[in-house]
């Protein structure tokens, strides 16, 4: 009997191992988000006041850039860098507008001077993402001096995130892929 290249050959367990290597980190990535997003939902924002939700936002700042940083050396490790980035992205970006949104959420709740109008959690949420994407409709402003100190946080933030997370990203990438290509031209020297 000869090798056949059937569903059971090396090839086709290879194309399926390559397949979930892609898959998996997507749905991590999804899962994530999701999980954020309901967390997000579910947490009792409504009894917090505006100072231990600054704090809880300062925290989760913290915990964002030491979130990133272990990324940073996953990316670096991964076997498909880029891959890994996609997902530490969809991971990270969601957590970060979704402190906002809930910092916005517990600020609109305390006063009804902070907005223009009460919001909602999906309200802050939306709030936060046009302030993240510089969009500004228009139809909720924050009116009070500490709502807009908040927004005009989170706009140096927006900079700071866009700017130097996208170039840490993109380096981790590019020095992940050149450590695979250091790797792989090793591997064949010893050979």
């Amino acid at each position: 009997m000869t090798d056949s290249a059937g569903p059971g050959s090396a090839a086709a367990r290879q194309r399926r191992q390559e397949a979930r290597r892609v898959l998996f980190p997507l749905l991590r990535a999804l899962g994530s988000t999701v999980g954020l997003v309901a967390i997000y939902y579910l947490l009792p924002l409504d009894r917090a006041s505006l100072g231990s939700v600054v704090a809880i936002l300062g925290a989760g700042l913290m915990g964002l850039v030491g979130l990133v940083a272990y990324q940073v050396r996953a990316i670096i490790k991964a076997p498909y860098p880029a891959l890994r980035a996609v997902g530490a992205l969809a991971t990270s970006a969601p957590l970060f507008l979704l402190l906002f949104a809930g910092t916005y959420f517990v600020a609109s709740g305390i006063s009804a001077s902070n907005f223009n109008a009460p919001l909602t959690r999906t309200d802050a949420l939306y709030f936060t993402v046009t302030v993240f994407a510089t969009v500004g409709f228009g139809d909720i402003v924050a009116t009070s001096e500490g709502a807009r100190v908040l927004v005009m946080g989170q706009m140096v933030v927006d900079v700071i995130i866009v700017g130097i997370g996208a170039k840490i990203i993109v380096d981790a990438v590019r020095h992940g892929r050149e450590k695979q290509l250091t790797e792989a031209g090793e591997s064949q020297d010893q050979d």
